[in-house]
This record gives C-alpha cells, structure tokens and sequence, in this order.
C-alpha cells in the first residue's frame, strides 16, 4: 500500500467528495466507521465502510469520458469479488441534492452490519485500574 499517494489523495480531496465526507458524518458518528482514500486491492476508492463492505464513489466528469464506463465496470467486478457493494453519486448529486445523497446512504447503509461493540481481550478489567487490577494477586484478600 502507497501511504504516500493515500495522504496525498486525502490532502488534495475536490469539493464535491469533501460534501461527501460531510454528509457521511452523521453515519460516521454512529454505526459506521469510514475511512477516505483507501486502497482495496490495485484500486483506490473514495471512501469505504470496512465493516458493513460498502464502497462509496464519488463521480466526477472523467467517469463518463470514453473508456471510463467500462473501466469502472470492472474496477466494480473487482470490488464486488472482494466482497464490497460499490454505491456511486455524481457530483452534482452530492452538490445539489444532498438531502437525496443522504436518504440513498441512510436507506443502503439501514441493511447493513454495524460495528460490533469494542471488546476487550480476555483477562484484561473492563475497568480502570491498571496493571494491578489484571493480576492474580490483586484478587487475593489483604492481610
């Protein structure tokens, strides 16, 4: 994985996939943990929700330029066998209709696993206390 090129493409998003991360912050919030540019397999998407295997894509002018359908076609092939869904808005949807944008996520993302709760391995105490409160000795009676 480039690290480099996914700061890069974070550092330098366009507005309309700004908007997007906006809109995603409620869910974000929530349930659903989302992660901006991030490489799945030789591809980077734009933003994806590991947990629930959702791809969100945000389409700029390029994506209907000659060609791009059919690449997107099989980047998607490629994503879907990974075991993603690939949920893709134009830019002027997630511009100009954001309220629509965000009914569309909230209706794709209600048949979706949320993040399960954070549990913590065995043996360690589900609160404060340290090291001490961890050891064998700690549960021992003091004289």
């Amino acid at each position: 994985m480039s690290t480099e090129l996914e700061k890069k493409l974070r550092a330098n998003s366009t507005p309309p996939e700004r908007r997007m991360w906006r809109l995603l912050y409620p869910f974000r919030t929530g349930e659903f943990h989302f992660r901006k540019q991030e490489q799945i397999g030789p591809f980077y998407v734009d933003f994806v929700c590991h947990h629930a295997k959702l791809i969100i894509e945000v389409d700029g002018e390029t994506h209907y330029a000659e060609g791009a359908p059919e690449r997107d076609a099989r980047r998607d092939a490629f994503l879907r066998g990974e075991g993603y869904s690939v949920l893709r808005f134009t830019n002027d949807d997630v511009m100009h209709n954001p309220e629509g944008v965000h009914t569309r996520l909230a209706a794709v993302l209600a048949t979706k696993p949320t993040r399960s709760p954070r549990r913590l391995p065995p043996g360690l105490p589900h609160e404060g206390g340290g090291e001490d409160a961890a050891s064998p000795q700690s549960a021992q009676p003091q004289q």
